[in-house]
């Protein structure tokens, strides 16, 4: 464990507007102590939607940043914990859809931020365009509507018409004709909505993502006791078992401190301590 009277009795602020307290409040307030309260009116929308009406500006990172900033302005605070989702091709899995999800904690108090993502496959994110009621329903069928919702557009356009958080397949239908008719094209798009409270699956990666964040937290630095001192870079090389040859597998971690910059370069724990063959560039090119 590390440090809990670092956020002991403490209020962290959730920058969120789509409900992610009810995973990470319970996690925050059991490992670190904190109350949490959510910024009334506080509308994250501003730095970005995924249904491209406003396109986010910078990386995840970026955008938590100035979610947990403007939440800590709004309310006077100094500890904000905010996340981020994105969704797209896996990074190693490219045919794959994935949901990537950062949590990043702020302490303006004493001077630094830890944050932690999770990538996951379990997501049902997709789009697509259909031109009628029958394949808007098959495509519900296929996105686990209606525990998860929809959102309908006239078209994909950012400036289309179009309606969110759709859970009901009476509303499905409804608003299929009113789009349908309002389509350029004769065309509907619908997608998933990405949105976390409409959204079990993502709900469920932001709490994974929670939980990585609280035992960073709970890895204090060496030097100067702060919370999260955990990995902040790979160092690839591992020798194949066979050759001897570097692979891409990583052969060191670096381990750094997020306030005083004291570092620790060490074998991955959990590693193997040589390459399996079919990771060499040599045996197996």
């Amino acid at each position: 464990m590390g440090q809990p009277l670092w956020f002991q009795n403490r209020q962290a602020v959730i920058a969120t507007m789509h409900q992610k307290e009810a995973v990470i409040t319970p996690l925050l307030t059991e490992a670190l102590g904190c109350s949490t309260v959510v910024p009334p009116r506080f509308n994250t929308d501003t730095l970005g939607t995924f249904t491209r009406e406003i396109e986010r500006q910078g990386s995840q990172l970026d955008a938590a940043r100035a979610k947990a900033r403007a939440a800590l302005e709004i309310t006077g605070e100094t500890l904000a914990i905010a996340s981020e989702g994105s969704f797209g091709p896996h990074p190693q899995l490219p045919w794959v859809a994935a949901n990537s999800e950062l949590v990043l904690l702020l302490d303006l108090h004493h001077g630094f931020e830890v944050h932690a993502t999770q990538i996951s496959l379990d997501t049902n994110y997709a789009q697509r365009q259909v031109a009628t009621l029958d394949e808007a329903v098959a495509f519900a069928d296929q996105v686990l509507f209606p525990s998860h919702g929809l959102v309908l557009s006239s078209s994909a356009h950012p400036d289309a018409a179009r309606v969110k958080g759709i859970q009901s397949w009476d509303v499905l239908k409804q608003v299929f004709a009113r789009m349908k008719a309002m389509a350029p094209t004769g065309q509907v798009h619908i997608e998933t909505d990405m949105r976390a409270m409409h959204n079990p699956s993502r709900m469920q990666v932001i709490h994974q993502a929670t939980e990585q964040l609280i035992q960073k937290l709970q890895q204090t630095c060496p030097v100067c006791n702060t919370p999260g001192f955990s990995v902040i870079e790979i160092i690839a090389g591992l020798p194949c078992q066979w050759c001897s040859t570097p692979t891409s597998l990583p052969l060191h971690e670096v381990l750094g401190c997020q306030r005083c910059d004291h570092q620790v370069t060490r074998t991955p724990p959990q590693g193997p301590a040589l390459a399996d063959p079919g990771s060499c560039p040599v045996c197996n090119p």
